[in-house]
């Protein structure tokens, strides 16, 4: 699997569409309020919203600049408004109206022509033609002006340099307070007939469309819930995801609130998730139907904090909440209380009706359940409902890190029984709305497998849930992927298939994420752990998630049409023959010449690139037909194997063997567990450093500080050294090795004529080093 990360088109396919295109409007809004924006029909879009407050506003946004998709398929930015004219024909309910004070209003925030940060207010009700509640609209974004009533009010808008605008949605008790009201209020706006005119009204568009390259995507609702179900669909068909999509329902924005004692509490009686989110999911269902993806409806134990009951919250055995670092911070659900997992299963039951609804095949995930552990080390199994289910006065556990006695794995394996029994529960519920749903199993292994509390498994990878208690176990490990630990991901992907016996064609992968955007490097980790787990057989990889993958560019595709990573036979050219090759290295230089006889000098390639001719080593008729035996094998050029260079093929100066301290690996920083074996040349602070990806097996030698380790570690392929455990911080790695030139034929013709090979013309058998 290749991947790049795309900063900017340079030459893929693109397009126009039209400015205020429906797909790629958003909303946004305080919480507790809840809306969503989806697309009725080519020119049309539909807010839901609901309002929990008298200060609650929506805004439906149009941005001059695409700050949301992938740059391969993002709109041109063009902040220069005054050459188009927008018309749509305007419905509402449940909102204020047009014609009423704070009713709906197009606010612009840019520049004056001066270039002033400046914010114009236009008033829709200035420009329409009908009811308060259904009427047409026209913006002449050249002639527009702000203020409530006109002429009296008037403010000249210049729409020159535009940064964003929204039309501002409240509802009919909005007061600009901040009084909470009794229950949510819900109201909807319809915009249709959406049209653009004047020479200002196309954009340039990104179009590419990424052939398929069988990895599936995973994203979130907290994550896109201000986009349309259009516009993020767009962007996973476009870059060549298929199959089912892994969707987290999330833990912000789906639920359903009641007034309790004075705050916004989650509540499954009368609908478990709100309108807006249901709204918003028929939509998505709908679309990804018809686009032939499935949809796997993930569900997690985590709630936004602010709006979970303190009944339902796990906690540690000095009362404290389980609360995630996430700001604001979410909470875990006490798998032992009946209220909360009651409540689970009527959200579960919502979204996978919604599925079956829209023609999709039911699929669930329960994602991620576990009793949270604190980064101190405290485990939260100790609230109320908790403690009555394991005996009233469960032992007191104070750091899952230090040494467990009996009396604590034991409570450990009853927790775990207790989260057993609640997944099992969910996923009845589910099949009960949806028989025949395929059921999955998300298992976060950094966690539940951490090297530092080895006895967390017991309540947290609990037997309960082993084979056949789940369709399906999916497995993610992105902090141990992030940082370069492979070797953990290696044995927490086998513990956990040892421990429930999901063989690997029942497991699917999720590979990510990037957290932040000065990470980006960390995409090469991700694509690595992907096409492992497609080489071990995953039945799908996953991708996690979209919305990091739109802000990197990142954009993977493969290398060969039939899904190999690139089609390579790991076999060692003839060493009769090899042996005798020439060899010619070549860097890629530019060089400009000034007049005045001076040079600038740009290197291009960072290492050499080889070619070989192996002809000089043919000497006889057997070693003809040994070769033309191995050129037909290969397929001529299209498959590579290694070749022996004569002139430098080890870690320290030909004639020698390897020896420890001959190049060095890498500084320990106590996370990284995994290094690139390379060699250097030249002195000084930055030599000309060669990636070796075709060591020799066998040969590899290691040391840490100077002393040899001959275990501890282990060569994960592509001369990637993995450590099973990081080493620690400052600490020098160094090895020393035997090394192949990965290669290829450079031609698909071999010529060999009998007549000259006998007079003894030499044969020319040109070779490439191919990059890895």
């Amino acid at each position: 699997m290749g991947f790049w990360l795309a900063g900017e088109r340079q030459g893929q396919e693109a397009g126009v569409v039209k400015r205020f295109s429906p797909p790629f409007w958003t909303v946004n809004f305080p919480r507790p309020m809840m809306a969503a924006v989806t697309t009725s029909a080519p020119d049309a879009l539909r807010v839901d919203a609901m309002f929990c407050g008298s200060g609650d506003l929506a805004g439906l946004i149009w941005e001059a600049e695409d700050r949301i998709d992938h740059v391969l398929l993002a709109y041109d930015t063009r902040r220069d408004f005054r050459a188009c004219t927008l018309r749509f024909h305007w419905r509402s309910a449940g909102v204020k109206a047009l014609d009423v004070v704070h009713g709906p209003t197009l606010t612009i925030e840019g520049r004056d022509a001066a270039g002033s940060p400046r914010s114009w207010f236009v008033r829709l009700w200035n420009y329409a033609s009908g009811g308060p509640e259904d009427s047409d609209i026209v913006l002449d974004f050249g002639a527009l002006e702000g203020g409530f009533t006109l002429p009296g009010e008037a403010d000249p808008l210049w729409a020159g340099d535009v940064d964003r605008m929204f039309i501002s949605l409240v509802a009919p008790g909005y007061d600009a307070g901040d009084a909470p009201f009794a229950a949510p209020v819900e109201g909807w706006v319809e915009l249709t007939g959406i049209a653009c005119d004047g020479s200002g009204s196309v954009l340039g568009i990104g179009d590419v469309m990424v052939p398929e390259h069988g990895l599936s995507m995973a994203t979130g609702y907290d994550d896109c819930f201000n986009q349309t179900p259009e516009r993020v669909l767009r962007t996973i068909v476009a870059l060549g995801y298929r199959g089912a999509i892994n969707h987290y329902v999330g833990m912000s924005h789906y639920f359903r609130l009641v007034r309790v004692d004075g705050a916004w509490l989650a509540d499954a009686g009368g609908g478990a998730i709100n309108g807006p989110c249901a709204a918003w999911h028929r939509d998505f269902a709908a679309r990804a139907a018809a686009l032939g993806f499935d949809v796997i409806w993930s569900l997690s134990y985590e709630l936004l904090d602010t709006h979970c009951p303190e009944a339902w919250k796990q906690r540690a055995a000095d009362g404290d909440p389980a609360l995630t670092g996430w700001e604001p911070p979410s909470t875990l659900l006490s798998p032992a209380h009946g209220g909360a997992m009651a409540y689970l299963q009527g959200v579960a039951r919502a979204f996978v009706a919604i599925g079956v609804a829209a023609g999709l095949a039911p699929r669930f995930q329960v994602g991620e359940p576990w009793w949270w552990i604190m980064p101190d080390g405290r485990i939260c199994l100790y609230d109320d409902a908790a403690r009555a289910a394991l005996g009233g006065a469960p032992v007191a556990i104070p750091d899952m890190r230090g040494a467990l006695d009996g009396a604590q794995a034991a409570l450990l394996d009853a927790a775990g029984a207790i989260l057993s029994a609640s997944t099992a529960g969910l996923c009845a519920a589910v099949r009960e709305e949806a028989p025949g749903v395929v059921t999955h199993l998300l298992a976060y292994l950094p966690t539940i497998l951490n090297p530092e509390m080895p006895e967390a498994k017991r309540a947290n990878l609990p037997v309960g849930w082993a084979a056949p208690a789940f369709d399906v176990l999916q497995l993610e490990d992105y902090d141990w992927v992030t940082q370069g630990r492979s070797a953990l991901t290696r044995a927490g992907v086998a513990a956990a298939t040892a421990r429930l016996g999901y063989p690997v064609e029942e497991q699917h992968y999720l590979a990510g994420f990037v957290l932040a955007a000065e990470d980006a490097g960390q995409w090469a980790r991700i694509a690595q752990a992907a096409d492992a787990a497609v080489a071990r057989g995953t039945a799908t990889t996953f991708i996690w998630a979209l919305p990091q993958v739109a802000r990197d560019g990142f954009t993977c595709f493969r290398m060969d049409g039939d899904g190999a990573m690139q089609a390579f036979d790991d076999v060692v050219f003839p060493l009769s023959i090899g042996g005798q090759a020439s060899v010619a290295p070549q860097f890629s230089t530019r060089i400009a010449e000034g007049i005045s006889g001076h040079e600038r000098r740009s290197s291009e390639w960072a290492d050499a690139r080889l070619s070989f001719d192996a002809g000089p080593g043919v000497r006889s008729e057997a070693d003809l037909a040994e070769l033309v035996a191995f050129f037909r094998a290969r397929r001529g050029a299209a498959r590579g194997f290694r070749f022996g260079d004569p002139f430098d093929d080890r870690s320290c100066a030909q004639g020698l063997s390897p020896g420890v301290l001959d190049q060095r690996l890498g500084l320990g920083d106590g996370a990284v567990s995994q290094f690139q074996l390379c060699k250097y040349y030249g002195e000084g602070a930055e030599p000309q450093q060669r990636v070796i990806t075709r060591p020799v097996e066998g040969s590899i030698r290691v040391a840490v500080d100077g002393m040899e380790r001959t275990g501890g570690w282990t060569h994960a392929g592509k001369g990637v050294i993995a450590f099973d455990v990081a080493p620690a911080e400052g600490a020098v790695l160094t090895a020393g090795f035997r090394f192949d030139v990965p290669v290829r034929f450079a031609e698909d013709r071999l010529e060999i004529g009998r007549a000259t090979f006998a007079a003894g013309e030499a044969l020319s058998v040109p070779l490439v080093e191919i990059r890895e």
